[in-house]
């Protein structure tokens, strides 16, 4: 009996043997390359990528839990007893959002508030720094304050803010918030306005981490 096919299909065999090696190596190192692409291009929390991020921005932030509506009509600005105010669930609902944000290590340039009890405690409780209270922030909603003087105050003292500063946070209210932005949050969201675009966009806990700046 010939042996002539196996001499005839032996080299074939190596040679699909090589072929099929040459493409595992080539897929491999596709591969390699590509998850090293990703890597370069996906964001990463380090400080280089991320000091700055908030620069240049004012985060608004709706207060904590208060149940409720509105507020009473014996309501006194001095007086936290005739107010709507945060429960033990609001209160602990600031503390975790003021230790989100230590831990991400933003540096806030100023932290504002509104006079009402419910927006200076929340601030207060964050425990980023010192809380300035201002009454550009003040709830409109019942007319405990008047809208259009409220909202230019607040107007004017944005358009004072430096474009390339540091972050700074303002504790208000719904009403005012909405105003500005355009952006409806509940109690604890914020929403972020871009000083150099005039641009508004919800902006939740999850944006901050690993930030450095």
């Amino acid at each position: 009996m010939s042996n002539h096919p196996q001499h005839t299909t032996a080299p074939f065999a190596r040679w699909l043997w090589l072929v099929r090696r040459n493409v595992r190596v080539r897929w491999a190192f596709a591969l390699v390359v590509a998850c090293f692409s990703l890597l370069l291009l996906s964001p990463v929390s380090s400080a280089q990528a991320d000091a700055g991020r908030f620069d240049g921005r004012v985060i608004f932030m709706r207060h904590a839990l208060a149940p409720g509506f509105g507020d009473p009509d014996n309501f006194d600005i001095k007086d936290c007893s005739t107010q709507r105010n945060l429960d033990e669930t609001g209160r602990q609902q600031a503390r975790a959002i003021g230790k989100r944000l230590r831990e991400s290590g933003i540096k806030f340039g100023a932290i504002y508030s509104s006079y009402w009890c419910r927006c200076l405690e929340t601030a207060q409780l964050l425990g980023l720094g010192p809380v300035r209270p201002f009454s550009g922030l003040n709830s409109f909603f019942q007319s405990y304050a008047p809208r259009q003087e409220t909202l230019a105050k607040l107007k004017d003292e944005i358009a004072s803010l430096p474009k390339d500063g540091k972050p700074i946070l303002m504790v208000t209210h719904f009403v005012t918030i909405s105003a500005i932005t355009g952006l409806g949050v509940n109690s604890g969201e914020m929403a972020m306005l871009d000083l150099e675009t005039g641009n508004s966009r919800a902006i939740s806990l999850a944006a901050f981490g690993g930030v450095t700046n």
